[in-house]
């Protein structure tokens, strides 16, 4: 079914959708405190034993036999579950400081280090500014396709982009790696515009980050298990993988579903408040499922709240979600949301549709109301 097309707003209206958001956001301020901060160690203690008890259970696998297979398929549950939690709730929200204001060094955005072999410093530069200041722009906001894939029309085809399906799978697959190296600018290494030597210069940290990642769960936890090397070895990579395919498809599931809108770098001129909440609406979808999922995926299954307020403990999402969207609707703005399925299954056909040639579709008016 087509949706209705978004209203488009006038100066006074559009002024005024800013200010409520605005407003919203500095309550929500005003309130944070200790359930917040109870909440936020909460999970780092689930992180913790979820990944020590996932751990355990491979050893207790390899060590007796007859435990070998269930032991190892609990502790392999466990300790994806465990990276996926430090990955998408930890990691992820404190990365972009919604915890600062306790003080806790351990909680502080601008030096939280995750457990994946993309830097944090990368991940702060290419998704907490470039991401979410120009938001599905293109040719500003690396997240589209992250260089692989052609995602919208809007995007130029090449026949390279035939092959995009089986690479969508690769790319799931292993998802920290190509985070880890989105900030690398390799294209631009290749099209001869960066030398080989400033490539390897920004390429040391991260370099010295995936050594770590891959010595810690490639080779010193599984030495420990001794003769059982390979079992040990085998659920570090399959937890690692649960975690890069359930990033992906959350992301993805974000901003690619058949609604979600990509725009020109023109609509970022004398772009204002209640404009770029517009592009981030547009731009980005949420998905329906509850409470468990809204952990799993670091409440990033309200992704419109996230994008609205990057910087608000992400727990608060799902309860400021209903004045959001009354919000929008009380605008003529569309808000986009659907469940895991429905919207995996619009990024699929995205991806299958768009490897194929495609006409870009008349653009809705954004920037347009300023001047209206």
């Amino acid at each position: 079914m087509t949706r209705p097309a978004n209203r488009v707003l006038s100066p006074a209206e559009l002024q005024s959708f800013g200010d409520e958001l605005d407003a919203l956001r500095r309550r929500v301020t005003a309130d944070l405190g200790a359930s917040d901060a109870r909440y936020i160690r909460r999970v780092v203690a689930a992180v913790r034993w979820t990944g020590v008890t996932g751990r355990a259970l491979l050893f207790l696998g390899a060590f007796v036999p007859a435990l070998l297979w269930p032991a190892w398929i609990a502790g392999t549950l466990l300790l994806g579950l465990s990276k996926i939690l430090e990955n998408m709730e930890l990691g992820h929200n404190v990365m972009h400081g919604q915890y600062d204001w306790m003080g806790d060094a351990q909680l502080q955005g601008s030096t939280y280090e995750w457990d994946i072999v993309a830097t944090g410093d990368n991940w702060r530069k290419t998704h907490n500014f470039r991401h979410h200041t120009y938001t599905n722009v293109r040719g500003m906001d690396d997240d589209i396709g992250y260089g692989l894939l052609r995602i919208f029309p809007e995007q130029r085809w090449r026949p390279f982009y035939l092959l995009q399906p089986p690479i969508a799978v690769v790319f799931a697959l292993m998802f920290q790696w190509g985070v880890a190296i989105q900030d690398l600018r390799i294209g631009r290494w290749l099209h001869g515009k960066m030398t080989g030597r400033q490539l390897l210069r920004s390429a040391q940290p991260v370099g010295r980050k995936m050594a770590r990642q891959l010595l810690k769960d490639y080779l010193l936890f599984p030495l420990l298990a001794g003769p059982f090397f390979l079992p040990v070895l085998l659920g570090n990579l399959v937890a690692n993988g649960m975690r890069n395919v359930w990033t992906f498809v959350v992301i993805f599931c974000g901003h690619f579903t058949a609604d979600a809108e990509v725009f020109p770098k023109e609509c970022l001129r004398d772009e204002s408040r209640g404009h770029w909440y517009l592009r981030q609406l547009r731009g980005s979808s949420n998905l329906s499922g509850g409470p468990i999922i809204d952990v799993l995926t670091g409440n990033l299954s309200h992704q419109i709240e996230h994008h609205f307020f990057p910087d608000l403990p992400a727990r608060r999402y799902a309860a400021i979600a209903k004045e959001v969207r009354e919000i929008c609707v009380r605008y003529g703005q569309h808000y986009n949301t659907g469940s895991l399925p429905r919207q995996f299954g619009q990024v699929t056909w995205r991806i299958l549709r768009h490897a194929f040639p495609s006409r870009a579709p008349a653009p809705q008016p954004l920037v347009q109301a300023q001047t209206a």
